[in-house]
């Protein structure tokens, strides 16, 4: 016990000394952790259901991060009683995998919207990004009237490129019909059998109220009326902790 304690006063007044063990101990901490991930091709359990955005909610994402809506509203259910009481299942991971950058966070002015979709009709939806004090009185959240009245005039293909190089598995084909896809999703007339077997789920109608025009409000509606509706979180988690548990 002496010899111990002598050889730890003698590291503690060396700083050489005691800035070579740190750094050892550091090095060897960080390469257990960083190691593995040179042999693992994804660090997130995949889930059923989940896929990429389409042309149309991808846009919307875009106008969401570019109008500052991921300042106020998180996209992150912690696994908190309260939390899941008030927004539904706490968020997983994979939910997340083809966001670019992700939405995860804790400040919130307003509710968290991770799973909003689905839980207002889009006319709500309008009316709130349009007025939002008509909907919420003690609202803070600015207006976003001006969305109605843009027309949404972006190349979307370039985008969905884009996001392919670093990882979202968009096909060749995806890419090619990119334009055509997202016209498709915002006119309830057009024919969107090809689009659906792309893209499961993908909600087709006129979001805006104003058929024969696809706007910026189409898009950012489109969006926010698909989170948190591509995977069935139950059983998705049950899968996840079952992984976790066994090691894979």
């Amino acid at each position: 016990m002496t010899t111990m304690t002598e050889r730890h006063k003698k590291l503690e007044r060396n700083v050489t000394l005691l800035g070579v063990a740190a750094f050892l101990t550091v090095a060897i901490g960080g390469i257990i952790e960083i190691a593995p991930l040179f042999w693992i091709d994804n660090t997130i359990e995949e889930v059923d259901g989940m896929r990429p955005y389409t042309p149309l909610e991808q846009a919307g994402r875009d106008i969401y991060v570019r109008e500052g809506c991921y300042v106020c509203h998180s996209q992150m259910i912690r696994p908190f009683r309260d939390e899941v009481e008030r927004y539904g299942h706490y968020s997983l991971a994979a939910e997340s995998m083809y966001d670019h950058p992700f939405q995860w966070g804790s400040k919130r002015t307003g509710p968290d919207l991770a799973r909003v979709g689905g839980r207002y009709s889009d006319a709500w939806h309008v009316q709130h990004l349009e007025n939002p004090q008509s909907v919420v009185p003690e609202s803070v959240m600015p207006q976003y009237g001006f969305l109605l009245d843009s027309d949404l005039d972006i190349e979307p293909a370039s985008r969905l490129k884009a996001l392919r190089t670093v990882g979202v598995p968009y096909s060749d084909r995806d890419i090619a019909r990119a334009m055509e896809d997202m016209r498709a999703q915002a006119n309830p007339d057009a024919d969107a059998e090809d689009l659906l077997d792309r893209y499961p789920k993908a909600q087709v109608r006129d979001f805006d109220g104003q058929p024969g025009r696809l706007t910026e409000m189409d898009a950012l509606v489109a969006y926010l009326q698909m989170l948190g509706t591509l995977v069935d979180v139950n059983s998705a988690a049950a899968q996840e902790e079952l992984a976790t548990e066994t090691g894979r």
